[in-house]
């Protein structure tokens, strides 16, 4: 089992990879980070594979050479609108030699799962069972169908597909950059455990990622994982609007909005004016604070509508008490928190990954707790989770297989006694065998003696 758990997150952006373990006190320590432009990426789905490994490559090599760790495995996170969701039934009948419902009964219903219908060119990434029903009556959230007696097991799925040529893509990409992929993850699940407590599963909450290309949505409630979703729509296009409308550069596009930029026009200084240095020897451009904010609101308020009905379309609005909580790199723009809340109509909140992490024992890195490393933390968090649920399940083999027994070699004189005990069995029969001709033998002779008394005349002397 390796040492570390690698996290590589293949954004529209940026490539992020974080190298981390369990500290002693169950939080997470980073102890590598590395980060690239991300090329060859269009709203989360790898375009060029050549040029996605390269940066792939530049990337773990950062974090490796920080971490003194020759990375082989990683988790990667997936996205983009190819991203499907879908509900499944489905159900097995109990084995007569189980008297209850066995764990290897659940994991052969979720395995069946992955041979259901698709369409064309799909593929599952992930299976979410939903409620379990065992023998037509349906179990409570809480209640574990391992160890329920019954005969017949149902359970409702969530089921997550994505294409299968952009799943490919991003597996040769990172087989390309020289790595195996030891899981391929949703974002938004990933996201989910770095910002995310059982507290806010369980009461019902919406995690909502905007990052570079999509948007990507997670709804959890009774701590299972409800719907699913990515948007197309992200921080992108509110670079190029910004781009478009000020005419000016990309780079200039993304400063103006992560620096200056905010959702609500009313909360900004109405007379702050940015000054932009023109191309060659073009006088700067100037751009009111109050237009900017108007830009970005008029974007983000159309992503945000796209966020409430995809809550909506879920049946779960009334039910998240843990309100919505925004992270990815657009959760940084100001005044988002409380556009949020006027939009979407539910409590709103920041999430950012530094309440999992072990600040004293990861690398100092200040910008470690950015919502937009919400995806790479979490990969290295669900690698940790899942490679401890797979230590547990071996003990729990271990320890229902009972102990091994102890062979021990036969000694040599075990052989020597067994060959003993043959020679004496033989030499008793030997020793019968003459006890009983000795027997006849005296016999024989007896009755030769009193023959011989009774016929031969006594010698009289001379």
């Amino acid at each position: 089992m390796n040492k570390y758990i690698v996290g590589l997150d293949i954004g529209t952006t940026k490539i992020a990879c974080f190298i981390g373990e369990r500290s002693q006190n169950g939080k997470i320590r980073i102890l590598g980070f590395g980060k690239t432009e991300s090329v060859g990426v269009e709203r989360g789905v790898v375009r060029n594979i050549r040029d996605t490994s390269e940066s792939i490559r530049r990337a773990v090599s950062e974090a490796s050479e920080m971490a003194k760790y020759d990375v082989e495995e990683v988790y990667v996170g997936i996205a983009g609108q190819h991203i499907k969701s879908r509900s499944n039934t489905g159900s097995i009948m109990i084995p007569d030699e189980h008297r209850q419902i066995e764990k290897s009964d659940v994991d052969r219903l979720i395995d069946d799962q992955y041979r259901v219908m698709l369409e064309p060119g799909e593929e599952i990434i992930h299976v979410f069972p939903q409620s379990f029903t065992v023998d037509n009556d349906k179990l409570e959230p809480e209640i574990n169908p391992v160890g329920v007696a019954g005969k017949c097991l149902m359970a409702n799925f969530h089921i997550v597909t994505g294409n299968a040529v952009n799943v490919r893509n991003i597996r040769d990409a990172v087989e390309e950059a020289g790595l195996k992929i030891k899981g391929v993850v949703l974002e938004p699940i990933a996201s989910a455990y770095a910002v995310l407590d059982e507290r806010d599963k369980n009461a019902g909450v919406a995690l909502v990622d905007i990052g570079g290309g999509t948007t990507d949505i997670a709804i959890f409630q009774d701590g299972i994982i409800r719907h699913t979703s990515v948007l197309p729509l992200a921080g992108n296009v509110i670079t190029n609007d910004i781009r478009e409308s000020c005419k000016i550069l990309k780079h200039q596009a993304e400063s103006l909005k992560t620096k200056f930029g905010s959702c609500v026009p009313n909360l900004v200084n109405q007379d702050d004016i940015i000054a932009i240095p023109g191309i060659r020897n073009q006088p700067p451009r100037e751009i009111s604070v109050k237009t900017l904010a108007g830009i970005i609101k008029a974007r983000m308020q159309l992503i945000l509508e796209q966020v409430q009905y995809e809550i909506q379309l879920s049946g779960f609005e009334h039910q998240l008490i843990a309100g919505v909580v925004l992270t990815g790199g657009g959760a940084k723009l100001k005044n988002i928190k409380e556009f949020s809340e006027v939009t979407i109509g539910i409590d709103s909140r920041i999430g950012t990954p530094d309440e999992h992490l072990d600040q004293q024992g990861s690398i100092t890195f200040e910008d470690l707790g950015h919502p937009m490393y919400a995806t790479g933390i979490g990969l290295v968090i669900y690698g940790l989770l899942e490679s401890e649920q797979q230590q547990r399940d071996q003990m729990e083999e271990k320890t229902a297989e009972g102990p091994e027994p102890v062979v021990e070699p036969e000694p040599v004189h075990e052989v020597e006694e067994e060959e003993t005990e043959e020679k004496h069995k033989h030499k008793k029969k030997r020793d019968k065998k003459l006890v009983k001709d000795e027997s006849k033998k005296g016999f024989a002779d007896s009755i030769k003696d009193w023959l011989t008394d009774k016929f031969t005349e006594p010698d009289l002397g001379e």
